[in-house]
């Protein structure tokens, strides 16, 4: 079982690791082309997100995958059947709520089928709904700014809710492109959530059998509580 959180980005090193090991399940299962589920939920069920998706995890032609995309409005659910028989699953960017309502009738098939093996990528809003306590957005605490208000995922206080529960951790993105990390910060701080994981654009933080590692292009920031504060340190990606 691999985990794939992706800070946003479409640098494909961050990509690759989830494409080797969704190749790799495949052949165990006797399948010669991976077959991926790709999800996304955008205004008007726009398929630009998807298409741009594809491209970054077929970018390198190292991989042969059998995409089977799937691209809902904002207001729209995703029919829990679509992830029956792949071999990998990948859960897209854009409006963190939106995803999340999106696909919460779908979280438990989702978190059977990476318990089962099946790899799973996030991208942005699809990594910060794989944790158990998923920050939605906002980005304000009572009323106070914490973080830039165009990060706010149209929420005004942070929000958290129950995640997917891939991961045991909160998560944010786009961390040093979008000042994020401050959102992460004062959500420890204020016990909204127990700390958590802040992940560049273009750089992956994967969680498997072997523990954590990185890979990409930027640096995944560990937020903690500590008895004089918040603890905060970073890990850079191997290129």
């Amino acid at each position: 079982m691999g985990v794939h959180l992706v800070g946003g980005g479409f640098g494909r090193s961050a990509f690759a690791p989830f494409t080797a090991e969704a190749q790799a399940f495949a052949s165990a299962q006797g399948a010669a082309t991976p077959r991926v589920a790709v999800v996304t939920v955008r205004e008007d069920a726009d398929p630009r997100h998807s298409e741009d998706l594809v491209a970054a995890l077929t970018a390198d032609g190292a991989v042969e995958l059998d995409t089977r995309v799937t691209t809902v409005g904002l207001t729209d659910l995703v029919d829990p059947a679509i992830f029956d028989g792949v071999d990998a699953i990948v859960i897209g960017g854009g409006l963190t709520p939106a995803y999340h309502a999106a696909l919460e009738g779908c979280f438990d098939v989702i978190r059977a089928a990476v318990e089962a093996g099946t790899p799973y990528l996030g991208f942005s809003a699809g990594a910060m709904i794989a944790a158990e306590s998923a920050i939605l957005g906002g980005w304000r605490i009572d009323g106070v700014a914490v973080a830039p208000e165009e990060t706010a995922e149209d929420l005004d206080e942070i929000t958290v809710g129950a995640g997917i529960g891939l991961v045991d951790v909160s998560v944010d993105v786009h961390v040093a492109q979008w000042g994020t990390l401050s959102r992460l910060i004062a959500a420890t701080e204020a016990g909204a959530v127990d700390g958590g994981l802040g992940i560049d654009e273009s750089t992956v933080l994967i969680a498997d059998a072997q523990g954590l590692r990185i890979a990409g292009a930027g640096s995944v920031w560990r937020v903690f509580p500590g008895s004089d504060g918040v603890t905060v340190s970073s890990d850079r990606a191997a290129l």
